[in-house]
């Protein structure tokens, strides 16, 4: 069912929700959360039809933020708020309330979504598209437990991350990393098949994801070890490769579907790593509304410690020399080891072996650009 208000309030938004779910039979509340979804009118269907999906999981009030742009003046100046309001199989398992905000009130947006909110219950923000700078300080943001942004959305996804890491709050979240989910597990499943040291790490995707800068920075920040980042045709991510000294492990995705595990003295196995749709992204970073404080960890490594990228090209030309120089992107500074361990999971080795190899190879680092030679950008607090 779908009402259509024009020129309303937030009083009258309330009073049509009630009377939608009155009309449809249904009218207790079940939602377990607020989520409110910021976008634009180009993007609004798409998000729209993620936050649907997401909420046959989670139960939620979903509130649709749009900002329209007036073409003149005089309209700029002349404040109005339209709504559409959707219960029953047109919200999903929830209930959605599409607002359109003009002239100055979209300057004021969490005036309209705070009497729109569930009593009692979490409230989730996501920016689907242009988030803001430091979201725990966006005025919609300030009202949230927990923030969603998405660097793959940015028009510049590495300086998006420096961002991120710039502005981190307890809370904050990207779904750039989300996607990495399954990568983080079934790395971390094969090193508990293996009983050997990581000497270096290459991670493999396309040049402007955000996730495979953020996988690159995970595994930098947990394994402490170089990491190099190449740059290959995609999609997504498609081979993370760790040398040990029983033998390198691949992880390896050529179609975006399906993937090749490769243990030492092990057959090679396919296994499931296809890529997911937004919807099922939200949908898990809905099932915690807690800090994630290994996200937080790997943003704060910082970008730039893994310097340039290598293409599959200038591996292939360094491959054939026969004395190689290390790759460019590779780490030039080993995180302090934590007390939840040097590696994704607890049998990949310990950490004071894993450090003494990064300590070693970092010996012959003279092949590797300077400081000077990387490009000039303010680094994030580590701590």
């Amino acid at each position: 069912m779908k009402i259509d208000l024009t020129d309303t309030t937030a009083s009258k938004i309330n009073k049509g929700l009630v009377k939608a779910r009155r009309a449809i039979g249904t009218p207790a509340v079940g939602m377990v959360l607020t989520l409110v979804v910021v976008t634009d009118e180009e993007n609004a269907y798409d998000a729209l039809k993620a936050a649907n999906d997401a909420s046959r999981e989670h139960p939620s009030r979903t509130l649709v933020v749009i900002k329209r742009v007036s073409r003149s003046p005089r309209d700029r100046t002349q404040s109005r708020l339209d709504a559409e309001v959707r219960v029953g199989t047109d919200a999903g398992s929830g209930e959605t309330v599409v607002l359109r905000l003009y002239g100055e009130v979209s300057d004021h947006a969490q005036s309209v979504v705070l009497p729109l909110l569930l009593p009692d219950a979490p409230v989730v923000v996501w920016w689907s598209v242009d988030a803001p700078r430091d979201p725990a300080n966006d005025p919609l943001g300030a009202l949230s437990q927990r923030r969603v942004t998405d660097s793959y959305a940015a028009e510049k996804p590495v300086d998006e991350l420096r961002s991120r890491a710039e502005s981190y709050e307890p809370g904050d979240t990207d779904l750039a990393w989300a996607r990495i989910t399954p990568w983080r597990s079934m790395l971390a499943a094969a090193l508990d098949q293996v009983d050997s040291e990581i000497v270096s790490v290459e991670v493999a995707g396309e040049e402007s994801n955000p996730s495979v800068e953020l996988l690159a920075m995970w595994l930098a920040d947990r394994l402490h070890v170089h990491v190099r980042r190449a740059v290959s045709a995609g999609p997504g991510l498609t081979q993370v490769r760790l040398e040990t000294t029983g033998g390198p492990i691949t992880l390896h995705r050529s179609d975006g579907a399906m993937a090749t595990l490769a243990l030492p003295g092990q057959p090679d196995r396919a296994v499931a790593l296809k890529r997911r749709e937004t919807s099922e992204l939200l949908a898990e970073e809905l099932r915690r509304l807690d800090p994630d404080d290994t996200y937080a960890s790997a943003l704060r490594f910082g970008v730039d410690r893994l310097g340039g990228i290598q293409s599959a090209a200038e591996r292939a030309e360094a491959a054939a020399q026969p004395t190689p120089a290390l790759p460019v992107r590779a780490v030039t500074e080993a995180a302090p080891a934590s007390a939840s361990g040097s590696s994704p999971s607890s049998a990949s080795g310990s950490g004071s072996a894993s450090a003494s190899a990064s300590a070693s190879a970092s010996q012959g680092d003279t092949d590797r650009p300077t400081p000077a030679k990387m490009p000039p950008v303010k680094k994030a607090d580590p701590q």
